[in-house]
């Protein structure tokens, strides 16, 4: 009789309230409704993680921005019902008996693996595997891609066993080979073997020109390259810059790459070619987009694809 009152111990329901808003199903856990608490950190962990994949990668454009949205409500709406639940639980139980496994240790231990060993690895093979997020900090692919912009980039890209090749007119995220610790995004333009040229604001490929239209601007021209497949738009700036003058073939297993803001890109034509390993991802979708002060958001670019 003795040690069954001393494993009688009344729940709190605002500890539990509080234990479920540092992590959803953590309050069941205290309110030993084990189940019910992996459900909820279940749901919890695929609706912050892979749904941004899905929504990323395999979703209509247009369906993006609801999306994102759809899916906060979803969070929102899973971590308020575990507060609210933990909290009415808990005063459901003034005469709890605790479990064995139910003492200070296991709380702590279960917190840790949530959040340092499971949330985490989610992440990372999202990252590593799925789709990233990176943000631009600078003009150098602009009209295409603005400062500001926040970006998706795709992951399943240049990768052993992924179906999608390198190809001329990507839109590329590859470490800087200069500096490992910082990545870039330009467009590839020359492939490994490829002979590439560029005279003033020509760029040939094997021979071949990749201008199809040149239009005329008050500081400069914008060009409109293709190489059959693709079609894109780049803008040279007349600044009284000299650029490089490039002749080179590529040497295997590296790319040439370009910013499409001709004039104003650190790229290919200053630190070389880049090597295929390099590649990370493949810049698919822009997800916010925020103006130079980072006070405004473009919400018109919001979903916009990038080409």
């Amino acid at each position: 009789m003795q040690t069954s009152e001393l494993r009688i111990k009344r729940r709190k329901p605002l500890f539990a309230l509080l234990m479920s808003f540092v992590l959803p199903g953590y309050g069941q856990l205290y309110n030993g409704e084990v189940n019910k608490a992996i459900w909820l950190f279940l749901c919890f962990a695929l609706l912050t993680v892979p749904a941004v994949a899905v929504i990323a990668l395999y979703l209509p454009p247009d369906w993006m921005l609801p999306a994102f949205l759809i899916g906060l409500v979803l969070v929102l709406g899973v971590w308020l019902y575990g507060m609210v639940d933990a909290f009415r639980s808990a005063r459901r139980q003034p005469d709890y008996v605790l479990q064995g496994w139910q003492h200070s240790g296991m709380y702590v231990l279960a917190f840790l693996l949530c959040n340092t060993v499971a949330l985490p690895l989610l992440i990372d093979y999202v990252r590593q595997h799925q789709v990233e997020s990176f943000k631009v900090p600078s003009g150098s692919m602009e009209p295409t891609v603005m400062t500001g912009d926040m970006l998706f980039a795709d992951k399943r890209y240049n990768c052993p066993g992924c179906k999608t090749a390198v190809q001329r007119g990507d839109i590329a995220v590859f470490t800087y080979p200069n500096d490992r610790t910082k990545y870039f995004i330009k467009r590839i333009i020359g492939l490994p073997g490829d002979k590439l040229q560029i005279n003033g604001t020509d760029v040939s490929i094997n021979g071949k020109s990749l201008k199809m239209q040149e239009t005329p601007l008050p500081k400069g021209t914008q060009v409109t390259e293709t190489d059959g497949k693709a079609t894109w738009q780049v803008v040279w700036v007349t600044d009284g810059k000299n650029l490089p003058q490039t002749d080179l073939t590529i040497p295997a297993g590296n790319i040439f790459a370009m910013g499409d803001n001709r004039s104003a890109s650190n790229d290919s034509r200053f630190f070389g070619t880049v090597p295929l390993q390099d590649v990370v991802g493949k810049a698919r979708q822009v997800w916010l987009s925020l103006d130079n002060k980072g006070q405004h958001v473009r919400w018109e670019r919001s979903g916009k694809v990038l080409e």
